[in-house]
């Protein structure tokens, strides 16, 4: 797989997880949402009918070197029911490498905890004016559905930072399931412990199974069924389970920017284990209209002062809006009887 095939796959991959922006760039969610439709044709009918995710259940249990470090009751050492979603990219489910897995964790309390993560441990851009740059680069041209090569080389050119992700994706294989992959938090967020004291952190969920590939030759449009079907057939044999490690950060590591990873050196504990037992492939429409938007937080956890971050929330809230608004429409009767025949 060459450098700008990959680039072009981490692009239309990642946008709209993504679907974000800087807040400090004059930039509206309602813009971002008009942009990336226009320019991928994305539309809420076709993100609601999108069956290419799995929905399944499980519990997280949290440790004591994490509640040490954040007051959040998820941490408290006792079995958390969890909701997760695992999908390729939404923007396009035929992507042969892309992963994501969404959490909602649901406390004693009432409260809930989001984690929107994808399989890659940073994201293209920092800002909005380079998303939007990276959004004319990767609209697919109308007679390959394709990005353009040369639009491709030309925004890589002007911002050759959007390497960081490509060449990660370069060098990385695609996972041969949702089971075997690792995700990443991306963003930098807080660690608030009992006595108010803040860390600076990044986590990633590892998979207890190993880390396990399958090349670009042995990829096909049917990556995703390939990667659901093998993911079904694990949870068959006992629940799956991946380590919640968090990182800590050091002065000299960036908060606000999640193109740039932090060195693999620092030092990190394990927060806890979330442990999937039960695949409900039914109800994959239910968790296409889930919005599982990273800063719904509970108390002890928060955002850091990454711009891409802070925009998600109110993005998410639009894209979201809009699929609930179509999930909810009522059926014209010309629909039902056409349906019934």
């Amino acid at each position: 797989m060459n450098k700008s095939t990959t680039v072009g796959a981490v692009m239309c991959g990642a946008l709209l997880t993504a679907l974000t922006a800087s807040a400090r760039e004059p930039v509206s969610p309602e813009e971002i949402v008009k942009s990336f439709q226009e320019a991928f044709d994305v539309r809420p009918q076709q993100l609601l009918k999108n069956r290419n995710c799995i929905c399944a259940r499980g519990v997280f249990m949290g440790t004591s070197a994490a509640s040490s470090l954040s007051r959040s009751a998820m941490f408290r050492e006792v079995s958390v029911p969890v909701v997760a979603r695992f999908s390729a990219s939404r923007s396009n489910p035929d992507s042969w490498n892309s992963r994501e897995m969404d959490l909602e964790f649901r406390l004693a309390n009432g409260s809930v905890q989001h984690m929107a993560m994808l399989n890659t441990p940073l994201f293209t851009t920092s800002d909005a004016v380079t998303f939007g740059a990276m959004i004319a680069a990767a609209k697919p041209d109308p007679n390959t559905g394709r990005p353009d090569l040369q639009r491709l080389h030309q925004f890589l050119a002007a911002h050759p930072d959007a390497f960081a992700q490509a060449n990660f994706v370069t060098g990385t294989d695609a996972p041969s399931s949702y089971a075997s992959s690792a995700y990443f938090s991306v963003h930098t967020f807080r660690f608030i412990d009992g006595k108010g004291r803040t860390r600076f952190v990044r986590w990633r969920f590892v998979p207890q199974d190993g880390e396990t590939t399958v090349s670009a030759s042995e990829a096909s449009g049917s990556a995703q069924a390939a990667a659901q079907e093998r993911f079904v057939k694990r949870l068959a044999s006992g629940p799956v389970r991946w380590d919640m490690i968090v990182y800590l950060g050091e002065p000299s590591d960036t908060t606000d920017n999640p193109s740039i990873a932090w060195p693999e050196e620092r030092m990190h504990i394990k927060a806890g284990t979330l442990t999937i037992s039960r695949a409900m492939r039914e109800s994959a429409v239910d968790c296409a209209q889930m919005n599982f938007d990273p800063l719904v937080a509970t108390d002890g956890i928060a955002p850091a002062d990454d711009p891409v971050l802070l925009f998600r929330s109110p993005t998410y809230a639009l894209a979201f809006s809009e699929i609930l608004g179509q999930a909810l429409a009522p059926v014209p009767p010309a629909a039902i009887t056409a349906n019934s025949q």
